[in-house]
């Protein structure tokens, strides 16, 4: 348990509910100062919920919370003053340019209209985009705005940032621009909470991962240690022939550690090893043996994705919306 001095973020015991829908049924979490934790989880697992309450947009049913050492229901004005928020939809003015966006938000954090001008621009520079600055953002890309949008949440240099889905809705190139802009706040010393349903960008950006589904905490730990959990490989084959799936999947139950799973329309063919290089050298001569002929043969070490997979039987990016 880290101490107490040390957590930026923590709660404990978060319950909430909308009507018969449990949003959450008792959620744990700590921050250490100057750390990342993803939150991570399908839509509708909660997430959202989570950070209503840490931001104190909402009051849970039971449970607590405090951010940067004020809690959220007794003290809520302390703690919107050490937070910076950026949601899954950037909240920006398309009427105002890039730099009255900033500007407008220093003067009501409280900044000195000199000290907000010149922060204003000191973040444009950061984000890159110095060269928009006096163009009205309805002519922004879904990029610039969401990097205007984090910028904002910056202004007041809040000790603890909340990162909601940052990049949800960005093109590739988009979110490993974004994933670079968070990485440069992480340097800086900043608390970052970040949720997400993008498995890689937990895995890149965050010291540790919280994994929720429906309300639930139902693991935590970094990265690797979430993904040593399914222990071993994953030995992948693509067949020639589909009619050779069958026997595939016998082979593969001989030599691996999980049950195959099967992608049909494109023949592959998946089971998890515990012996890495071996197993695939005994996978392809069993395989051998029986004519089976394939395209194309991979040991690759399991990801977030297999972890989720494993942890709770379904994807994480398949689930409608299920809580507010």
């Amino acid at each position: 348990m880290p101490d107490m001095e040390q957590v930026a973020v923590r709660a404990r015991g978060l319950v909430k509910n909308y009507g018969s829908t449990r949003a959450l049924g008792g959620v744990d979490l700590d921050i250490p100062t100057g750390q990342v934790l993803g939150l991570l989880g399908p839509n509708g697992a909660g997430k959202t919920t989570v950070v209503r309450i840490l931001t104190t947009l909402l009051r849970p049913d039971s449970g607590e919370a405090s951010v940067a050492g004020h809690d959220v229901l007794t003290e809520p004005d302390a703690v919107r003053a050490s937070i910076g928020v950026s949601g899954q939809y950037a909240a920006v003015d398309e009427n105002l340019t890039g730099f009255e966006n900033l500007y407008m938000i220093g003067r009501l954090y409280g900044l000195p209209k000199r000290q907000a001008k010149q922060r204003s621009h000191e973040l444009l520079r950061r984000f890159q985009l110095a060269e928009a600055a006096d163009r009205a953002t309805k002519g922004y890309s879904g990029g610039m705005r969401r990097r205007l949008d984090l910028a904002g949440a910056l202004v007041a240099e809040p000790r603890v940032v909340v990162l909601d889905e940052p990049t949800t809705g960005l093109d590739p190139r988009g979110r490993l621009d974004m994933w670079a802009v968070i990485e440069q706040l992480v340097a800086t010393g900043a608390t970052v909470l970040l949720t997400t349903q993008y498995l890689e960008e937990a895995d890149r950006l965050a010291d540790s991962i919280v994994v929720i589904d429906k309300g639930m905490v139902i693991a935590r730990g970094t990265a690797e240690e979430l993904k040593s959990r399914i222990g071993g490989e994953r030995l992948e084959l693509v067949l020639d022939d589909i009619d050779d799936v069958t026997s595939a999947v016998q082979v593969l139950e001989e030599v691996g550690i999980s049950e195959p799973t099967v992608e049909e329309p494109i023949r592959k063919v998946t089971v998890f090893v515990d012996t890495g290089a071996k197993a695939l050298v005994e996978a392809l001569r069993k395989l051998d043996a029986q004519h089976i002929a394939i395209q194309d043969v991979a040991l690759r070490r399991p990801t977030l994705d297999d972890v989720f997979l494993a942890l709770t039987g379904r994807a994480t990016a398949t689930d409608e919306e299920a809580t507010p």
